[in-house]
């Protein structure tokens, strides 16, 4: 455990155990090739560029059968053969681990979907710089840049204003206890209704800070996007 006179560390926590059942792949989509390697490598190299995060933990399914390349491995990362079924399960059991393994409850925690593989390393060293001395923590966010609509029977109810919504993305950085503790508060109910992090800590009354983060740090979810993923990886070369 750190020394209670020191700063605060930043680790990342990313949950990498779910099946991607949406993006049409025949093994989890984590692990799809993208630009010549499995595209959750383009996403652990990314955070690894951020010079404050002092680790990565790899939250792995406890059944998990990927032949992981050593080869641009981040030398501060490490593989956590502890997720769950779902994708809160699987961080809740990534922070019982950190915390056992001695991080200070106070350090922060950044966790970042391994689907965002197009995150920038700027992007997340302007959510620590936002955040780091913030009582709540936050998370990247876009501002809706479009006409939002609801729908009923495949028609449109109604024309939703998007002034003042945000699309919420990764990271979403929060005190490792304080997380910890939100989610233990549901998980009894299977973590019901808890869709990100941020939605954990609204839960007790709290207010993350949303960061402006990119439209590229987007999440491959389906088929379509993973050319979209390989043709931006390739402009950045």
């Amino acid at each position: 455990m750190n020394d209670r006179t020191s700063m605060p560390r930043f680790h990342a926590l990313i949950p990498c155990a779910g099946t991607g059942s949406r993006a049409g792949t025949l093994q989890p989509k984590q692990y799809q090739q993208v630009a010549g390697q499995p595209m959750v490598m383009h996403t652990l190299q990314a955070l690894a560029q951020v010079p404050r995060l002092t680790s990565g933990w790899v939250i792995l399914s406890p059944d998990d059968a990927h032949a992981w390349p050593e080869q641009g491995w981040p030398a501060n990362f490490q593989r956590q053969a502890c997720g769950g079924v779902s994708r809160a399960e699987s961080v809740f059991k990534g922070l019982q681990a950190m915390l056992k393994a001695g991080l200070d409850p106070m350090d922060w925690v950044l966790v970042h979907d391994a689907a965002r593989c197009l995150v920038s390393p700027e992007s997340v060293s302007r959510l620590i710089d936002t955040c780091q001395h913030d009582v709540v923590g936050g998370l990247l966010a876009l501002p809706l840049p479009d006409t939002l609509k609801s729908e009923e029977g495949g028609r449109v109810l109604a024309t939703v204003p998007r002034e003042h919504k945000w699309l919420a993305q990764t990271p979403q950085m929060f005190r490792l206890q304080a997380l910890h503790d939100a989610l233990a508060a549901v998980a009894a109910i299977g973590f019901a209704g808890i869709t990100d992090e941020a939605s954990a800590m609204e839960r007790l009354g709290l207010k993350p800070r949303l960061v402006e983060g990119s439209a590229q740090n987007f999440k491959v979810t389906y088929p379509a996007d993973f050319a979209l993923a390989e043709a931006i990886l390739g402009s950045r070369t």
